[in-house]
């Protein structure tokens, strides 16, 4: 079952754009004009809301470049980090195994006492 992470953003834009598309065909239907006027207009408001709804598409696409190149270097970061603390826990195992096998003193295995 594939997973679905949809936020829903998509699914305005067509919402406006679709409920734009029908207001603007309502209010030139009703105008009191004749039919080759009402259809130029027509034809007029759908290039006009193609051209902002490519917009809105090209502003989205930039958005979600944007977040990945942030995310992608947070996660670098994390991994650095989590890198560093692992090393940082391999060294002080050794130093405790080393403590162990030898007797000695926290101090000559370079831990704090």
């Amino acid at each position: 079952m594939s997973e679905r992470h949809d936020t829903g953003f998509g699914w305005f834009i067509f919402g406006f754009l679709l409920g734009g598309l029908v207001g603007a065909v309502l209010s030139l239907a009703y105008a009191p004009q004749s039919g080759e006027e009402t259809r130029q207009q027509i034809r007029e408001k759908g290039i006009e809301l193609r051209g902002r709804a490519e917009q809105a598409v090209e502003r989205a696409r930039e958005r979600f470049e944007e977040l990945s190149e942030q995310a992608r270097t947070q996660a670098g970061q994390v991994r650095e980090q989590v890198s560093k603390g692992v090393e940082t826990a391999r060294k002080y195992g050794e130093r405790l195994r080393t403590r162990k096998r030898t007797g000695a003193p926290a101090e000559e295995t370079g831990e704090p006492a």
